[in-house]
């Protein structure tokens, strides 16, 4: 075997999904969400509608745009917490700079250069000086989230744009936009962890790092890239939550950090790097948003949704610590 070759078909061994052998995890996950969907139609009133199917899609647009980048970050054996103040600021930003004067756009764009600076920070401290990326992101966190309520003053802005509010609120064929954009990034991130040599290489980088540096990978870079992702996904995310609601809260993603950490772990990516799927965590984050919906469409206190999230993500650790423990032996 050649050393162009080692990387490749390691990383190969290294792909997969909820469960390993001929049950592929994706198909598991999708017949477990058919069956919640099924659940919910027989049991909860207008829960099987075309409208509440896309008040769905449109929900959790925004956290699936943030666990579609952390999962190919998580598989390298990153881990990013400060994504969702990353989108709190997104918003702030947005609707500052907007009332000051700035274009809508140009406003749109500073607020992805923060967090192209973030993910930068958040991969340089990680990655060239090796601190644990758990701190390292919970301090970026409380810094990003810091400055958005110094510069609200914990107060919600108003972000009133046509062209920009659009994205968060518009349709195209009857679909919502904020969907068919957060649909396109898992479009675009599964062709490249599945056809390209820098999908390869985040798989071979997350299963063993250690080899991956002997056989001459960019570990670091790898990494760095994943961490810019990671954040900018964050940018992106708060600009949609700010152009569907038409206003920007200074925390109003953070609560969803754990969905976000949920749906990538509930999707079969392992948190010891070099296994996972972004269609596993698709499917995950539906799982999760159409469990919020029906227990909303009954009459279910948030208290209890918050509660289920917090048993639905100690689940899905102890599932992946069970399928490290069988594929070691």
């Amino acid at each position: 075997m050649t050393m162009a070759n080692t990387p490749t078909r390691h990383a190969e061994r290294l792909r997969g999904g909820f469960l390993s052998g001929p049950a592929s995890g994706v198909l598991i996950l999708l017949g477990f969400y058919i069956l919640l969907v099924v659940a919910f139609a027989i049991f909860t009133p207008f829960f099987a509608t075309t409208r509440n199917a896309m008040s769905i899609a449109s929900n959790v647009a925004f956290i699936g745009m943030m666990a579609a980048a952390g999962t190919p970050l998580i598989i390298a054996g990153g881990l990013d917490l400060s994504v969702a103040a990353v989108a709190g600021l997104s918003g702030v930003l947005i609707a500052l700079l907007n009332a000051a004067g700035w274009p809508i756009w140009l406003a749109v764009g500073a607020a992805l250069a923060m967090g192209v600076g973030v993910g930068l920070a958040n991969g340089l401290l990680s990655t060239t000086l090796r601190l644990n990326p758990l701190i390292v992101t919970l301090a970026t966190m409380s810094i990003v989230g810091g400055a958005a309520l110094i510069l609200t003053g914990g107060l919600t802005r108003p972000v009133m744009q046509p062209s920009f509010n659009w994205i968060g609120q518009g349709r195209l064929a009857g679909v919502p936009v904020p969907a068919i954009l957060m649909l396109s990034v898992y479009v675009g991130l599964a062709f490249v962890l599945r056809a390209t040599h820098f999908g390869r290489y985040v798989y071979a980088v997350g299963g063993n790092p250690e080899a991956a540096r002997l056989i001459g990978l960019p570990v670091m870079r790898v990494q760095m890239v994943l961490y810019v992702i990671s954040a900018v996904s964050g940018a992106v995310a708060g600009a949609m939550l700010a152009a569907m609601l038409g206003a920007a809260a200074p925390a109003a993603a953070s609560p969803h950090l754990l969905t976000v950490i949920a749906a990538i772990i509930l999707g079969g990516t392992s948190l010891a790097g070099g296994r996972g799927s972004v269609w596993g965590t698709l499917i995950a984050v539906l799982i999760l948003g159409t469990l919020n919906n029906g227990l909303t469409l009954n009459d279910v206190s948030s208290f209890w949704q918050d509660v289920t999230r917090g048993v639905v993500l100690i689940l899905a650790v102890g599932v992946d610590q069970v399928r490290l423990h069988l594929q070691a032996r």
